[in-house]
């Protein structure tokens, strides 16, 4: 049996090319879709519920331990349907980093 409490994988040092940002989501908040705040990013969410909204009204939900991949979609905004707070790690790499 797992621990679905276990920290998950992006808590471990990166390395130097990399950067790590943290964005929290109180319950019911949302805020709109920026996509240059996501490009090149790698999300985890690490804690709670993050619901996507599409630009045409179409909504996603993902959960704890899920990743995705925002950058390119038609997004209105990012939302918090849980009665705690969602916690989204993203992983990108620093701009100018070599590829």
């Amino acid at each position: 049996m797992t621990d679905d409490r276990a920290p998950l994988p992006f808590a471990r040092p990166l390395p130097p090319a990399f950067r790590r940002r943290t964005v929290t989501l109180d319950a019911g908040d949302s805020r709109p879709f920026d996509p240059d705040e996501w490009a090149d990013a790698l999300i985890l969410i690490e804690d709670g519920v993050l619901e996507l909204e599409c630009l045409d009204g179409e909504r996603r939900r993902f959960h704890r331990g899920h990743v995705i991949w925002l950058d390119g979609l038609p997004l209105r905004c990012l939302r918090n349907p849980g009665a705690g707070p969602a916690v989204l790690v993203a992983v990108s790499r620093w701009r100018g980093a070599v590829r």
